[in-house]
């Protein structure tokens, strides 16, 4: 089978995304102790007499996180290097698939690239190296996300729950509940509206993981496969959940009840902050990400909430993410065990975990923090003090039960930016633009040796 696979540019800011690191924040190099085979460590190893691995990262608090276990280890150290994260640290990883040389041992990436670096048989399956000591330590929902078929190829590290973030002064203002129903929120859209109000919300091209989400949660299932079988691959992008997401929020477009503006640009950030928007639908991230653009610092701080995401069903509820990175062995990694020892333990003590979501932002997913009383009962300030974790994103995290991503995730992404764009430019209905990323992708799926179904 061919494997020409897509560039790797990123295309939307995830929660990995939100914590980048700067050069600042690293500390001083090091050389790994002899016969180690790392060298030009960004840490100090403490240990010099174990073998190290080596491991790219890009955390701000990585320092903190390899400290941490490399203190608290003592069969294998840590030489960690921040390579950059998104396009740049892809690009470099793709570049040592190619040469069979030059990558880590451990590498962090998205856990929606996995499949793309496990197909060019670049990732080890961890499974067979200590995954039933660590198992109880996640949910299902983030094991599947780490998986392709039965074979595991990374360790959870964060993700994103999604959620419905909305203004409270604006609800008060136009006597709106939040929604629990999409139908709940085209109504309360209207209502809005009809009163003079802001958009309630926006549906933005850029973001195409989120709108996927949003069809899974409709049931769609966009990707079907199976390791076993690598030349084939289940593709059904135009079933009647997804269609019926895309002509909704087109819909709602229409009616002038939601903006079409891209997310993540300064013209964005704006509008949340000047109350353009009363909802904001997202990620657990999502506060870390709008604290750190300046969102709830002025005038608009302890106007937002949070509520849960709003369901086609509310007796059948759906939970869907969009995000989440994980700790991956490469195939190059020289003794795979050892590698796999520090994926798992990683980001898996209380400090390094409790750092994390006390100051890098991040929702975790290791079930040591995700039932943390500290944590679930946390007062998040950005809410106003609104027990957030408890009340919104801690059941939903629970209640995810994972998806399966595809081999080509970045050009089906690209796929869906383009379609949603001639949605929204009205050249299409949402029914046309499902056809026709099913028809784009299943040929490029074609065109790369499989065999789409």
């Amino acid at each position: 089978m061919k494997k020409r696979l897509p560039a790797t540019a990123a295309l939307i800011v995830t929660a990995t995304a939100l914590v980048a690191c700067s050069p600042g924040e690293q500390g001083g190099a090091s050389t790994a102790a002899s016969g180690s085979g790392a060298s030009n460590c960004t840490n100090t190893i403490p240990k010099k007499d174990l073998p190290a691995v080596t491991m790219w990262g890009w955390y701000p608090n990585m320092q903190l996180v390899v400290d941490n276990f490399n203190k608290q280890n003592s069969e294998v150290q840590v030489c960690w290097t921040n390579v950059g994260q998104g396009s740049d640290e892809y690009d470099k990883f793709q570049t040592a698939i190619s040469a069979g040389t030059g990558a880590p041992d451990v590498i962090m990436i998205e856990m929606d690239r996995i499949p793309t670096f496990q197909i060019q048989k670049s990732l080890v399956d961890i499974k067979q190296y200590g995954f039933d000591r660590v198992k109880a330590d996640y949910g299902d929902g983030a094991w599947k996300d780490v998986s392709v078929g039965d074979a595991v190829y990374g360790v959870p590290v964060d993700g994103g729950p999604m959620a419905m973030i909305y203004r409270k002064d604006l609800f008060e203002k136009y006597d709106i509940t939040p929604p629990k129903t999409w139908a709940e929120y085209e109504q309360a859209a209207q209502k809005m509206k009809d009163a003079g109000g802001p958009q309630f919300g926006d549906f933005a091209a850029n973001v195409s993981a989120l709108t996927m989400a949003l069809q899974i949660q409709k049931g769609a299932a966009p990707f079907a496969y199976d390791p076993a079988r690598p030349s084939t691959i289940g593709i059904k992008l135009n079933d009647q959940g997804s269609k019926d997401v895309l002509d909704y929020w087109a819909g709602l477009a229409k009616k002038g009840l939601v903006g079409t503006q891209d997310q993540f640009t300064p013209e964005y950030i704006s509008g949340v902050i000047n109350g353009k928007y009363a909802t904001y639908i997202s990620a657990a991230w999502a506060p870390g990400y709008l604290t750190g653009a300046g969102v709830g610092k002025g005038e608009d701080t302890g106007k937002f909430a949070v509520a849960p995401l709003p369901q086609w069903d509310a007796a059948n509820p759906v939970q869907v993410n969009w995000g989440g990175s994980a700790f991956s062995v490469t195939s190059q990694a020289k003794n795979p065990e050892l590698a796999a020892k520090a994926a798992y333990g990683l980001y898996a003590d209380k400090e390094s975990l409790t750092d994390g979501w006390t100051n890098q932002i991040i929702f975790p997913l290791n079930l040591k923090a995700l039932n943390d009383p500290a944590f679930v009962n946390l007062k998040v300030a950005f809410f106003d003090g609104q027990q957030a974790n408890k009340e919104v994103y801690v059941p939903a995290a629970n209640a995810y039960k994972g998806v399966t991503y595809s081999p080509f995730g970045q050009y089906y992404f690209d796929a869906m930016t383009k379609q949603v764009s001639a949605l929204n430019e009205g050249s299409v209905t949402g029914a046309q633009a499902a056809d026709r990323l099913q028809e784009d992708v299943a040929n490029y799926a074609k065109e790369q040796g499989f065999t789409a179904q």
